[in-house]
């Protein structure tokens, strides 16, 4: 707080910074942009080519005030979506799906879809490699868990969560980093590459 002449106390920027920063509204999104900002680093940097997938929809109406203002006002989600992301690294193809759990224990499998797990598995059958990346946000941690240990995981289990301290006995913790805030390339060029 910074107190002015006339007694009144008025609220710093950086307080302001803080507070919204540690606002938990948004943390929906906030897996999704730092993997988004990763991504873009990779590209920049020629490490990897990995996208986020578009959801495919059926537009219905629009609303055209001005050609420019165009404003879609009613669609519809044409098919199931795979997964978020997929592109390539040093030659093998890529494919994962990001999720994000407040709930500080256990990963809810109702997050992930039976048709998200059979596309990962497909990828996986077809030579690429498949995971999900879990945040935890009570811990402010972030996992890679590839596919296989989910499928055997599922196949031995009639669970229907997976809990954290499995994730983080048998996942793969990914580091963050000033300019790439979700490094999950680093735990892809250690279990794809063996580090180099």
């Amino acid at each position: 707080m910074i107190n002015y002449p006339n007694g009144k106390k008025t609220k710093s920027k950086l307080h302001e910074l803080k507070k919204k920063v540690n606002n938990k509204s948004n943390l929906g999104q906030s897996l999704e942009n730092d993997v988004n900002a990763s991504n873009a680093y990779y590209l920049i940097n020629n490490l990897a080519l990995v996208h986020k997938k578009p959801t495919p929809i059926t537009v219905v109406n629009v609303d055209f005030p001005k050609r420019a203002a165009a404003k879609i006002t009613e669609a519809y989600y044409q098919l199931p979506s795979t997964t978020d992301y997929n592109g390539i690294v040093r030659g093998i193809p890529i494919d994962f799906e990001a999720k994000q759990t407040k709930n500080k224990t256990r990963l809810s499998l109702s997050l992930i879809h039976s048709h998200q797990l059979k596309h990962l598995k497909s990828v996986l059958n077809h030579g690429g490699y498949s995971f999900l990346i879990i945040r935890f946000v009570f811990h402010s941690e972030t996992y890679l868990l590839p596919y296989q240990l989910i499928h055997e995981y599922i196949s031995d289990n009639d669970k229907k969560s997976i809990p954290y301290t499995w994730i983080r006995e048998n996942g793969y913790l990914i580091p963050e980093k000033l300019l790439i805030p979700c490094d999950y390339l680093s735990v892809l060029n250690l279990l794809l590459f063996k580090g180099a």
